[in-house]
């Protein structure tokens, strides 16, 4: 698979839960569901839209909570309908 499979995957599965904003997920969760040996591209396309700005990381004292970013939902839909 290529790393923008991983990140439509990713933001489509964040899309479908409504974890936006306010709403905050470990990272390990977004892995769930993937093949074991994808598990490491998963890590780096969630590096990559955390860059990109579609992620929005939270850290707190249990570790890497994130959301999708509430400024970039319409571009969010766009990429997940391609």
């Amino acid at each position: 698979m290529l790393m923008m499979d991983y990140k439509k995957i990713i933001l489509r599965k964040m899309f479908r839960h409504r974890i936006i904003g306010g709403k905050h997920t470990a990272v390990e969760h977004l892995s769930k569901g993937l093949p074991k040996h994808a598990v490491g591209a998963s890590k780096e396309a969630i590096d990559e839209l955390i860059r990109e700005g579609f992620i929005l990381p939270k850290r707190t004292s249990y570790g890497l909570q994130v959301s999708l970013n509430p400024d970039k939902i319409h571009e969010v839909a766009g990429l997940i309908e391609e």
